[in-house]
């Protein structure tokens, strides 16, 4: 069977070929310019398997058309980061809800794809106003979300619906099988550096020379974790499921401290910068905004993820791995 993935050059997308071709599939890795996703090229590649790149626009229909063809399951990892984000809806809401339409449509049109692994998040199942250390689970969705507040968590909410409503619209004989992964933060050993821009920003601040971290609690999980998720999802777990992935939080001055107990000849910051601090610098940064910074600040949540990782046969990875493997990769 060729199994399609799409951002295949992205943060999870890359995990998720380089596990595929370990078991020997047949990969179809889809990026917008293959250029971008050629570091996939030095995967080890077990029997049988086979790595084939080819350009796709998510908002390109007859691209997404070919590189759905033929394909038996799609892997639908692409997406967009909050970072660089210069209009809401063309650059993020786009790709996300009308980019999987497309792919939709193209399924529909293939007539081959028996299996679908959509790529959400949490950002999907948390509101976005929430009590203090309120819990949220597989049943919960981000309802109170909108282009102009936590633009984000409607992208993906919004996505999935247009995925679950796609498949819905099948007979139960014709039905694809879908499942939903829903990760919170993604930590781990990145493939690329591309792969700092995103989740990872936050562990790479570790590793600069500024003395202090935010009063922000970072709920998160090993990318190692929710590639092998997305490929055992294809097989396990109950048809039409949400797969909440998420392994602990904690604090950014708690991360410190752990990462000077795990590697103590780092210089790890632990002092926590005062919010007033905090809030001057958000009105300078590029890629933060008052708004954002003010509404996390002193402020936790949590997940539970259920029987997710028992219905796939997984046991999470010890966030000592996560913290040591990505730091050494990106050293």
């Amino acid at each position: 069977m060729v199994v399609l993935v799409t951002g295949a050059a992205g943060f999870i997308g890359s995990h998720v070929v380089e596990r595929l071709l370990k078991q020997g599939h047949q990969v179809r890795a889809t990026a917008r310019q293959a250029g971008t996703a050629r570091f996939l090229d030095s995967f080890f590649l077990a029997k049988g398997a086979s790595l084939e790149i080819v350009e796709m626009d998510l908002l390109n229909g007859p691209s997404v058309d070919a590189a759905v063809a033929g394909c038996t399951v799609v892997i639908h990892c692409a997406a967009v980061l909050m970072v660089g984000i210069s209009e809401v809806q063309r650059d993020l809401i786009n790709p996300s809800v009308v980019g999987t339409k497309n792919v939709c449509d193209a399924i529909a049109k293939s007539g081959t794809v028996k299996t679908i692994i959509h790529t959400s998040s949490v950002a999907a199942i948390r509101s976005s106003v929430y009590e203090n250390g309120q819990v949220f689970g597989v049943d919960d969705w981000c309802e109170d979300a909108s282009a102009e507040v936590n633009p984000y968590g409607f992208a993906k909410a919004e996505g999935e619906r247009v995925m679950r409503s796609f498949v819905n619209g099948f007979d139960d004989e014709t039905r694809p099988r879908l499942m939903t992964i829903h990760p919170s933060i993604v930590f781990g050993p990145i493939h690329h550096p591309r792969h700092l821009k995103g989740s990872m920003a936050y562990l790479k601040h570790f590793t600069t020379k500024l003395p202090f971290v935010l009063n922000t609690y970072l709920n998160f999980v090993d990318v190692r974790d929710v590639a092998d998720a997305h490929i055992a999802a294809i097989e396990h777990g109950e048809d039409g499921g949400r797969m909440v992935l998420h392994t602990r939080g904690m604090w950014m001055k708690e991360i410190g401290h752990e990462l000077r107990s795990l590697k103590p000849d780092g210089s790890w910051p632990v002092r926590t910068l005062p919010t007033w601090l905090t809030l001057i610098l958000a009105v300078f940064h590029p890629k933060l905004g008052v708004k954002t910074v003010r509404s996390s600040l002193g402020r936790y949540l949590d997940y539970d993820v259920g029987s997710s990782f028992t219905d796939l046969g997984l046991t999470p990875t010890s966030t000592d791995a996560t913290f040591v493997d990505a730091l050494e990769s990106i050293a």
